[in-house]
Order: structure tokens, then sequence, then C-alpha cells
């Protein structure tokens, strides 16, 4: 009889015993797909909060608006400013997180001027939507997906032609953009200028780079940290690939003027090494 109490206690507390809710801890920052890896960064409040939310402006200059196809059957758009002389130079600006405002819009008004007889082509990576809010920009990062950010980049390298002379640049999401961008565009990407971007993790991937890259980071930045550039250094050498790295005392987002930890001198030296490489490299 005991042994038969003991059996039935036994099955009564394995029915009606909860079982443990089961979770699945996802890293933030080691997944080959990355889009997703913003996208983990972008729901992480921590990340969220590095970002000063940005200080109102509105441009009012020169460019257009157009729109090219993309791969997936669908359209992108993006912000041109068209050399007056024609040109196979092409210099593509990603976003930040916000999305395509008109401070993205401004900085590529800059690059165009200073650049001289080169195309310069914002590219819209959140398809029209631009964020105001933490959250707002949080979601949209989130949103984008690895394919739909590769059909955009793909569509624009196509939309720009085969004869074209490409260089790369983007701040905070957009600086992964611009390192991802040349390694989708491989032999027509001539230079590379990433800002506190997220860095490839794959050593193979980054084998197939066709130029060398330009790294400017901050060593305040609790996202993009110190260990994740030296990680990226020692990835690049293991790729055998060039890496030029520029650290300054400064936190993420150091060089947007909008943002209210805006590092006017760290901005105005990047800015002038950035331009200095862009203009070798583009010829």
């Amino acid at each position: 009889m005991k042994l038969i109490s003991f059996l039935v206690a036994i099955f009564m507390l394995n029915v009606y015993t909860p079982k443990k809710k089961e979770t699945m801890t996802i890293p933030i920052c080691h997944t080959p797909a990355f889009g997703n890896d913003m996208a983990r960064l972008a729901s992480d409040p921590a990340f969220q909060q590095l970002h000063e939310l940005p200080v109102p402006f509105h441009y009012e200059g020169d460019g257009e608006t157009i729109s090219f196809p993309t791969p997936d059957g669908k359209t992108a758009s993006g912000f041109l400013l068209k050399s007056a002389k024609k040109s196979d130079k092409w210099l593509l600006v990603y976003q930040e997180w916000w999305g395509l405002n008109d401070h993205i819009k401004q900085e590529s008004a800059k690059l165009y001027k200073d650049l001289s007889d080169v195309n310069v082509l914002a590219l819209d990576m959140y398809d029209g939507k631009v964020g105001t809010t933490r959250e707002e920009a949080g979601k949209l990062m989130q949103a984008a997906t690895t394919e739909r950010l590769t059909a955009i980049t793909k569509g624009a390298i196509t939309y720009v032609g085969k004869k074209a002379k490409i260089a790369t640049i983007g701040w905070c999401f957009g600086g992964m953009l611009s390192l991802q961008s040349a390694i989708i565009g491989q032999k027509q990407i001539v230079g590379c200028v990433m800002y506190y971007g997220s860095p490839e993790k794959n050593v193979e991937k980054l084998k197939t780079l066709n130029t060398d890259v330009l790294g400017i980071f901050g060593s305040q930045d609790q996202g993009i940290n110190p260990a994740t550039v030296e990680q990226f250094e020692k990835d690049m050498k293991a790729a055998g690939k060039q890496l030029t790295i520029k650290m300054y005392d400064a936190v993420h987002g150091f060089a947007n003027p909008s943002n209210p930890k805006h590092d006017p001198a760290a901005t105005a030296d990047a800015y002038k090494l950035s331009l200095g490489y862009l203009k070798k490299k583009l010829g």
C-alpha cells in the first residue's frame, strides 16, 4: 500500500505542478543576418536611450526625391543630388536609425558640395517612414528586415549603373548599412566610411570586400563600444582587409548636429577625415 500511495503522489505531482515557461535568450550582436542584428539592438531599451531626441530641423536646399525598382518586386526611393557634370562617381548615403530625415538630407548636400562632380544619393531604408521619438525609431529599425534592406541597396546599385564608381557612408544604423553595402556591391565599391555602426562579424563575408574601410567611433559609446571595435579590427585583419579606425572621446551619435550631445570638434575632425578619404577614393 505504501508503494501504491507513493506512486499516486508522484503522478499527482507531475499532473498538477505547473511547468516553468520556456524562454529563449537571443544574443544582441551575434547573428549572421545584419537586419536582425540591428533589430535586436533597437529593441534594447539601453540602446534606445543612447539616442538623444533630435532637435527639430527643416532642410531647405537642392535635391530631389527619386524612385527605383528593387529586386523584390517593389519600389524604393532616395534623395538625389545629381552632379552638374556627367559623372559615373556616386556616393551612397545611409541614414541614422531615425530615417531619411532633413538632417541626413543636409549632410548629403554638404558632401555633395564639398566632393564636387559626384552624384550623391541618400537612400530611404524605411520606405518613407521617419521616427521622431526613440520608440518610433526603434520600431522602424526592428521592422527593417535583412531581405528588404538588401533589396533597397541592390536596387540602388542597379539604378546608378554598372559603370558607376561607388563609395558609401552612413551613421549608426547607416554605419552598419554602409559596410553591408560595400560587401553587396563588391567590385563597384571603391570606398566605405562607417560612423559608429555595428560591424560585420562574419570573416568570410569581410573577405569579399573590394575596398578598405574607414571606421569612426566614440570611446564613450555604450552600444558600439571599444571592445566591439577591437573585435572588428581583429576580424578585418583575419580577412586580409585594411581598416583605419579613428576613435574619439565622444558618445554614440556625436556627429549629428541635431543631437543635444553633439561634439562639434570631433565632428569637424571626423568630417575632414571622411572627406579626404572619399576624395581619394572617388578620384
